[in-house]
């Protein structure tokens, strides 16, 4: 069996990102063509799910899909909960290496990003599929567009969406009245309240999407981000980024000479009052702790003037996935108006949906109308201010020049 380390798992992620996303093998004609014949298929299968398990919420979610999807359809849901996506393709690259093309031990992955990139680019998933799922034509792919494009790379059907991240800012009014609203008022408040934020250190994923958003905001010509970071000018285009870091670490907490190892750090320390602001990728997350009484009712969410990185959350089946009926199935489900308004509930999860509301039928529109809308939750609008997300090589460049510069 072919094992790799982490750092040639890295490579071999930055090098399929910088190959571009071409098509890598021969696709399928998926199962999901006849859709009565796959669901009696399906029945009886069980399906491992390789998905993220450092969230109570979002394990419960599963733990419920698991249920609707055994009550439904006789399948077995089995949540591998994972740290690291990563992990997931070394073990499929070396089913690859070895000529494993079928009983694999994953058929579904929570995925997006450079994970996806490198995975489509080395012939690792099933598909294309996603267009083929009944409940498609409900998904909104014009008024959410990071529904079929990741980190600027189409998704050709080869993931399908599940959910929507945006960076959202929240403070308590008690605390803050006038939280800042641009990157620029962040330094400016900092001085005046130093010690008071702070943000995950990368290799932590809202860390590095931290750093991408200052990137954005701070760079002549933004429109660089859509393009291979090796593309670029990397040092020069990231310089107003490192010397606005440079100014501000100094007034974090600690005095930047520590940071939160990972974002439920850098969120208890908001909760402990240790910290007078904090974001999530989660809209809805500052919501979700004041429903859990973690936080207080004066809490407020909210998304910078110029608006905040956005992306979607996707599923994906492994090229030897064993049971890739029963993944359909639980892909579909996914997108059904029962699961993903019980996902935007954000007293169960809060993820936003990644459905167009005005196609459903009243009934299940009507489920969405339901979900109780807390005063943690970012203005009506403000998600509207929503910036792609870059090219994934951007990603691991980023962290790697900031480990570089600031790692202890």
């Amino acid at each position: 069996m072919v094992r790799l380390t982490r750092r040639e798992t890295a490579l071999l992620i930055s090098s399929a990102l910088l190959a571009g996303c071409g098509p890598r093998g021969v696709s399928e004609t998926p199962l999901a063509e006849d859709w009565p014949g796959l669901l009696t298929q399906a029945r009886g299968q069980t399906i491992h799910w390789f998905a993220w398990g450092g969230d109570p919420k979002i394990n419960a979610f599963i733990g419920w899909i698991g249920e609707q999807l055994r009550d439904l359809h006789g399948i077995r849901l089995i949540h591998v909960k994972a740290a690291d996506t990563a992990a997931v393709l070394t073990q499929l690259l070396a089913d690859k290496t070895a000529g494993r093309t079928k009983d694999g031990r994953t058929d579904l992955i929570w995925i997006n990003g450079e994970n996806f990139v490198a995975a489509r680019n080395s012939g690792l998933l099933y598909g294309p599929f996603a267009q083929m799922l009944p409940n498609w034509p409900l998904v909104d792919t014009i008024g959410k567009p990071s529904t079929v494009i990741d980190f600027t790379v189409p998704t050709d059907g080869y993931e399908s969406p599940w959910g929507l991240s945006q960076i959202t800012f929240f403070h308590d009014a008690v605390r803050l009245a006038s939280p800042p609203r641009t990157l620029p008022a962040l330094l400016d408040w900092a001085r005046t309240r130093p010690g008071r934020f702070t943000y995950p250190a990368p290799p932590d994923f809202i860390g590095v999407t931290f750093l991408k958003q200052a990137l954005h905001d701070l760079m002549v010509n933004p429109a660089l981000l859509t393009r291979a970071a090796v593309d670029a000018d990397f040092e020069g285009v990231t310089a107003p980024l490192w010397g606005w870091l440079n100014t501000l670490h100094p007034l974090l907490w600690r005095r930047g000479q520590a940071f939160p190892p990972d974002y439920p750090s850098m969120s208890r320390l908001f909760e402990d009052q240790e910290t007078d602001l904090a974001f999530a990728f989660n809209p809805a997350e500052a919501s979700t702790a004041v429903a859990a009484g973690r936080l207080p009712a004066t809490t407020r969410a909210y998304v910078l003037d110029g608006g905040t990185i956005q992306n979607s959350h996707f599923v994906a089946i492994p090229f030897n996935a064993s049971a890739k009926a029963g993944a359909l199935v639980a892909a579909d489900f996914i997108l059904s108006p029962e699961a993903q308004a019980r996902k935007a509930d954000p007293t169960l999860w809060g993820d936003p949906t990644v459905l167009a509301l005005d196609r459903l039928e009243p009934g299940d529109r009507a489920r969405f109308d339901s979900i109780p809308q807390g005063s943690a939750l970012p203005p009506p609008g403000d998600l509207d201010r929503n910036i792609p997300e870059p090219h994934g090589s951007w990603h691991l460049a980023l962290e790697t020049a900031w480990r570089r510069r600031y790692a202890r």
